[in-house]
């Protein structure tokens, strides 16, 4: 379980401006209401144009064209800035990914709806979330902050929180309900292990990160200031603190927003009077903070790989990532089927979910075309005397009756 927590936190670790294109979906402003057959329209005096419709129907949420439209559009925008061009790969590519853009919003809604009812509370991630994303934003007031997130990412602050809420939520019911019940043996690990032996053959090499407390532009008493706050520090990482929240809050290095990871390094790559203290040290240390021309510098041993073949205990989580993948996908897919055929779903003629559940009827039913249902009083009893007799099963073998209550969508 250790291994998917990290790899689930690592998918929340991107850089600002990645992280925002990521979420960048603006949430839409409603101006009209939604009449009886389900269009939404605008009135102006006695006359009024469709601007919009509705185009599938998941439990109590809906998807209109609109949203359909613009996410086929980020799409194509987001394909094409990543690709550069637009050779024949690419442009199948996008009409694959256009192809299943209803379906991926079927997908979300369908796992939001389960986080809910799962009361899965993302509340402490979203706060977390947001205090990063203000550091690396280098923004400490907090109108600039809502402003500069607008800017990003096109869509107002409340929106884009709201977003990013959805995006954890998802990410956690896919951990919880799927995620957990994948397991990768010792064998699998073993068995890829002997078969790529050689994308496990290494340099010997040195892995840090680093906390820098500078002493740019000051006097005598601002670099003693800044040795004192280098050696506590040092104390709190020797301590135990995390290395990279320590960075992430003090380092006034660039890598500060990573928390502080360096790299690897070999031998002869790094300054003489780093190589001297951390090349020997075994993993997890941490120095005392060495004096440079930059300032103090504190740094911590990640990783010292040896040359020659990794050893397999090395290399499992590395493994364990690589076949977790291809493991994941088709079980989130059956996960994905398994709550359409339990959820209430109907889509328009002329548009399709690429992942619909086989055989489920998930047919439109215009509100305007519905007949009520008429039923007697008499009717109403004999079918609630059924219902109550259906709550009393008898279990084929055995004497033991099962009672409870019959339910229905």
């Amino acid at each position: 379980m250790a291994a998917l927590e990290r790899r689930s936190t690592s998918k929340m670790s991107a850089a600002v401006g990645s992280v925002i294109a990521i979420m960048k979906r603006k949430v839409m402003r409603a101006v009209c209401i939604t009449a009886l057959a389900f269009s939404s329209v605008c009135f102006a005096a006695d006359n009024f144009t469709v601007v919009d419709q509705i185009v599938a129907k998941v439990n109590g949420d809906i998807v209109s064209q609109d949203e359909i439209q613009r996410f086929q559009k980020e799409a194509s925008q987001e394909m094409r800035a990543q690709a550069g061009g637009g050779g024949p790969e690419m442009r199948q590519a996008l009409a694959q990914r256009e192809k299943n853009v209803l379906r991926d919003r079927i997908d979300e809604l369908l796992l939001i709806q389960k986080g809910k009812e799962l009361n899965i509370n993302v509340d402490s991630d979203i706060s977390k979330y947001v205090a990063n994303l203000q550091r690396q934003s280098g923004i400490t007031d907090t109108d600039k902050f809502h402003e500069y997130v607008r800017q990003q990412s096109g869509m107002s602050y409340e929106d884009f929180i709201n977003e990013t809420k959805n995006q954890i939520l998802t990410r956690e019911v896919i951990g919880q309900e799927v995620g957990r019940h994948i397991n990768i043996t010792d064998k699998e690990v073993q068995d890829y292990y002997n078969a790529h032996k050689s994308d496990f053959i290494r340099e010997e090499k040195v892995y840090l990160s680093e906390v820098l407390i500078s002493t740019q532009g000051k006097d005598a008493a601002g670099i003693a200031a800044a040795e004192k706050k280098a050696k506590q520090i040092a104390a709190q990482a020797s301590k135990g603190e995390r290395f990279s929240d320590l960075a992430r809050d003090n380092s006034d290095a660039t890598t500060a927003k990573d928390g502080g990871v360096l790299g690897g390094y070999k031998k002869g790559e790094l300054q003489k009077e780093i190589e001297d203290v951390v090349w020997n040290l075994p993993r997890g240390a941490v120095t005392q903070p060495i004096k440079l021309a930059t300032g103090f510098e504190i740094f911590k041993v990640d990783d010292h790989t040896k040359a020659g073949l990794a050893p397999v205990a090395e290399v499992k989580t590395d493994i364990e990532n690589i076949l977790y993948g291809p493991k994941m996908q088709p079980k989130v897919r059956e996960y994905l089927t398994q709550l359409r055929r339990q959820a209430f779903l109907q889509i328009k003629p002329g548009f399709v979910d690429t992942g619909a559940a086989p055989g489920q009827d998930t047919k439109w039913q215009d509100v305007a075309q519905l007949k009520p249902e008429t039923i007697t009083k008499a009717e109403v009893e004999q079918k609630t005397r059924h219902k109550r007799l259906f709550g009393m099963i008898p279990i084929p073998g055995t004497e033991t009756t099962v009672t409870g209550k019959s339910s229905s969508r």
